[in-house]
């Protein structure tokens, strides 16, 4: 008998406030109730917020006091679960840590609305959120059962390049997948935030579990994001949804957007009165077989230009001018017989190009790239891209696929060879739950 489930995944973006976001999250919820969804996907970092673009005005060995702030801000918009830094497991999940005698609840409240959400409308709702636990944030995300509400939760093990500055690593203790039913089908669910699909071994652990629902929620619009979701949900012979945002520039939070009215005049201020550039003696420019340029200097200025007490001449004066040709950023460096060799500078920083970057405010900073992925690897709904509110993709799964799939792989099991290949991971039983 087909084990049927109907799942949704909800290309959704955050708001300027939690409670915005909370709000509308909410209202999709409701929206895929109405549809018959059982269970919902939301992105990485829903609640709370991915702080694309945000530098934290940080180099190696400095920061400063406007990206000290810009961290406030960050912090002020993670919510509070009322769990321990280190993270108390099935403490956490039971309700068994102690609450403040003038409380009815830890954290914040935002645990009981998202239990509210999911009981009101039936559905099963998993979604990611910027965790606040002590002083510091944590990548997470929540799995909330409409009768038992949050039966589960994970914390990114491994943030990507610059998150490791804003978030902590989480504990690999909270790879444990969930087990629940709905509608009559037995699921074993695990998510993998983002770029921890990227580990190999990581994925192997959930592999190990007999997952057969896998969630992979990202921030990652890259071209390689949907072969690395088909190679997953082949791999492990396991439905995979994956949910990123779609976000335009003006869209962004206004915590990241800032005062970009100042920055917008200040820039075009400066465009306005551009620099004069420096001068520099009339030369000739010949190019190596690498492609290197080398400016030779000429024998004798041109007659009709200007020139100066050193031998240099002003070419916006000379006949030269008509000539010129607009280069690429170089660095010239001189030899010791005074030749200027023009060698090809590195392309702006990504840091140059968030302090002058003129983009629109209709531009992506996001383009989405949400889908769902069936055991045999065939993509059965998107990617969606450009999409930025109302974006809800929607299957019906048959389950017994994952099963049919294991007649020729089982890479955790008969496809093995776990009598020579092993793999232990601290702090998480990665045999399949009960």
């Amino acid at each position: 008998m087909p084990q049927l489930l109907k799942l949704a995944v909800a290309q959704s973006r955050t708001l300027s406030t939690t409670t915005e976001t909370l709000e509308a999250l909410a209202s999709t919820t409701q929206d895929a109730a109405r549809q018959g969804i059982h269970l919902i996907l939301f992105p990485e970092a829903y609640l709370g917020g991915y702080p694309r673009t945000c530098t934290f005005g940080a180099a190696v060995g400095a920061r400063d006091p406007a990206g000290r702030e810009q961290f406030l801000q960050h912090f002020h918009s993670a919510v509070d679960l009322g769990d321990t830094p280190v993270g108390a497991g099935d403490e956490w999940v039971e309700r068994r840590l102690p609450v403040a005698k003038d409380k009815g609840h830890r954290g914040d409240g935002i645990r009981e609305e998202l239990e509210r959400i999911a009981r009101d409308t039936g559905v099963f709702v998993v979604t990611g959120l910027i965790e606040r636990a002590g002083g510091s944030l944590y990548c997470a995300v929540v799995y909330v059962c409409p009768q038992l509400g949050i039966i589960g939760k994970r914390r990114k093990v491994m943030p990507t390049g610059s998150e490791r500055l804003i978030w902590a690593q989480g504990s690999p203790s909270t790879l444990r997948a969930v087990t629940t039913t709905i509608a009559g089908v037995r699921l074993t669910l695990a998510a993998a935030i983002c770029w921890e699909n990227y580990m190999p071994l990581l994925r192997y652990s959930l592999y190990s579990q007999n997952v057969n629902l896998y969630l992979a929620p990202t921030a990652d619009a890259r071209d390689t994001w949907l072969p690395l979701m088909r190679t997953i949900a082949c791999e492990g012979r396991a439905v995979v949804l994956s949910a990123n945002q779609c976000v335009r520039r003006r869209n962004l939070p206004q915590w990241i957007q800032g005062d970009q009215s100042v920055d917008k005049e200040h820039r075009n201020s400066s465009k306005a009165q551009p620099t004069k550039p420096s001068r520099r003696r009339c030369s000739t420019i010949t190019k190596t077989d690498d492609n290197h340029e080398i400016n030779w200097p000429s024998a004798s200025a041109q007659s009709d230009g200007e020139r100066h007490s050193n031998g240099s001449m002003d070419l916006e004066d000379s006949h030269l001018e008509s000539r010129h040709q607009p280069r690429r950023r170089s660095i010239i460096t001189r030899t010791a017989d005074n030749h200027e060799i023009v060698l090809p500078a590195a392309p702006a920083s990504i840091a140059e190009k968030l302090m002058t970057d003129d983009g629109d405010d209709d531009d992506f900073v996001c383009q989405g790239g949400s889908c769902i992925i069936d055991p045999t690897g065939t993509v059965v709904a998107g990617p969606l891209w450009k999409v930025e509110d109302g974006g809800l993709l929607t299957v019906e799964v048959d389950f017994e696929d994952c099963e049919r799939g294991r007649l020729d792989l089982d890479v955790a099991g008969s496809y093995s060879r776990n009598d020579s290949f092993r793999l232990e991971v601290t702090g998480l039983d990665i045999n399949p739950p009960p």
